[in-house]
């Protein structure tokens, strides 16, 4: 069977996700839809796909399944919208800004049968998902100190980070989601501070551009996640898991491997420089797992609960950084705010 996929959003991560869709021998991307119709047209003419609006792409029985690689406050009304119409589905991360707003999109998904996959791209990096195959195969033992660094190369202009969400809600989702999947568990609470050092802009705009962030697990086990939106050498992606026999740990991928070592002393290369690099292949098996999932009936690995879960932490960080305070996560899972 070859899977036939309908895109929502032919920006920069649409056309990613399209490339993916293209690339594999059972998928075929069939029609796009956006608002923009420059970059639809540029779009669906790359990879022989039609326009179509969006009514006229759900209501498509040939279509299959959907890609929404459109903005962030669309995601929730098009995941309803595509399951109700018997497609599976694939969506950019977050499932919304708003927490109540995406436990009730997973309330949705929860009464159909079709698939809905968050695109939690990271799980899917090969170094980290290496990490987490050694991990479960318990070469360090029982987990117990995981560190998470996150550096962006550059912070993103305001116009983006005033309909972002916010630091926690649009970069350090990604962590959250990590620490969760790495632990295979939520956190208990969150602790977060965080400033304004790098962008005055960004504190203008009312978010943070640097934050720690300290998650508490039930059991006693503790995660820790870095963030910045500037790291001036590169895109600096790093993760430690100290075990009860050990230390796992996944570094940068750097531009190159040539290393200079003279006299004065040793030079190697810079980090990949920015997201697309770095995570250009874990996008591709991404969207291979979602396939499996969708024509083999493979277990969806990033579900809407791991979406809603992330999210939750998310929220938490926030309330945290505003209180000063930990903040608990089981109130915030139960009834979708504080």
């Amino acid at each position: 069977m070859t899977l036939k996929v309908g895109m929502f959003g032919a920006g920069r991560i649409g056309q990613v996700h399209a490339r993916s869709v293209a690339a594999h021998a059972r998928s075929r991307l069939v029609a796009v839809s956006d608002p923009n119709r420059q970059a639809a047209e540029a779009l669906a003419e790359e990879h022989g796909a039609r326009i179509l609006s969006g009514d006229d792409l759900l209501a498509d029985k040939d279509i299959d399944a959907i890609v929404i690689a459109a903005p962030t406050d669309t995601h929730a009304g098009l995941i309803e919208a595509g399951i109700a119409a018997g497609k599976a589905v694939f969506c950019e991360k977050p499932v919304d800004l708003d927490l109540a707003r995406a436990q009730a999109c997973r309330d949705a998904v929860a009464a159909h049968k079709q698939p809905v996959m968050i695109g939690f791209n990271r799980r899917f990096d090969p170094d980290f998902a290496a990490l987490k195959t050694a991990f479960d195969a318990g070469d360090i033992g029982r987990g117990e100190l995981l560190s998470i660094t996150s550096f962006d190369p550059a912070p993103p202009p305001v116009s983006y980070i005033k309909v972002s969400g916010g630091l926690f809600r649009d970069m350090a989702i990604h962590d959250f989601d990590m620490a969760c999947w790495m632990f295979g568990a939520v956190p208990e609470t969150a602790s977060a501070t965080g400033a304004c050092l790098v962008d005055e802009a960004i504190g203008a705009a009312g978010d943070i551009d640097t934050a720690v962030i300290t998650l508490g697990f039930a059991d006693g086990r503790i995660a820790t996640i870095r963030n910045s939106r500037r790291a001036a050498y590169g895109y600096d992606q790093r993760l430690e898991l100290l075990g009860e026999r050990g230390l796992l740990s996944a570094g940068n991928v750097l531009e190159n491997t040539l290393s200079t070592a003279t006299e004065a002393g040793v030079v190697g290369a810079r980090p990949q420089y920015f997201f697309l690099e770095r995570y250009r292949r874990s996008y591709g098996i991404g969207w291979t797992r979602f396939v499996e999932a969708v024509v083999d009936g493979a277990p969806v690995p990033v579900s809407i609960d791991d979406g809603v879960n992330a999210l939750a932490v998310a929220e938490a960080a926030a309330l945290s950084l505003e209180r000063g305070c930990a903040v608990e996560l089981a109130p915030l899972l139960a009834q979708g705010g504080a």
